[in-house]
């Protein structure tokens, strides 16, 4: 299972993306229903490679290349609720030949209320394709001005 991967990973900065919890992402008790945090997630990762220069709409077109997801593993801690601002920290975990390994936490405030890994791949024309070496050196990067 996931742990608190904040500590182990203090080198990489992470990114931080603050979201607004809505009545469509709970149940009936008004607590966060367990699938909503994957599209949180998505959303920090999309954003993620949006500061490196990467819109995934203009990738799929224009390269060709879309990331999948692969592998994730979630340990939920705390529940939201309605109406709670929550962060999605995101940083890369490892940058490979043909994928990306992230690490995500969610956080009200400093409360921890999920951790995550996220283990995508590139693929290109529904195969599995090779990263660029230029995107590679940008998203082991920092945030960067767009492509």
């Amino acid at each position: 299972m996931p742990k608190d991967v904040r500590d182990e990973r203090a080198q990489r900065p992470a990114d931080r993306l603050t979201l607004r919890v809505y009545y469509e992402d709970t149940d009936f008790s008004g607590r966060v229903y367990h699938a909503s945090y994957l599209r949180f997630l998505e959303r920090g990762r999309t954003e993620w490679l949006r500061a490196r220069g990467f819109e995934q709409r203009l990738m799929a077109t224009g390269e060709s290349i879309v990331f999948v997801v692969h592998r994730l593993s979630i340990e939920f801690i705390r529940p939201a609720a309605m109406d709670d601002l929550i962060d999605i920290e995101t940083r890369a975990a490892g940058v490979g030949a043909a994928s990306i390994d992230f690490a995500q936490n969610i956080l009200r405030g400093e409360e921890h209320l999920a951790a995550a890994t996220v283990a995508v791949v590139a693929l290109k024309g529904g195969k599995p394709a090779r990263l660029p070496m230029e995107m590679r050196a940008r998203l082991a990067g920092g945030p960067t001005s767009k492509m």
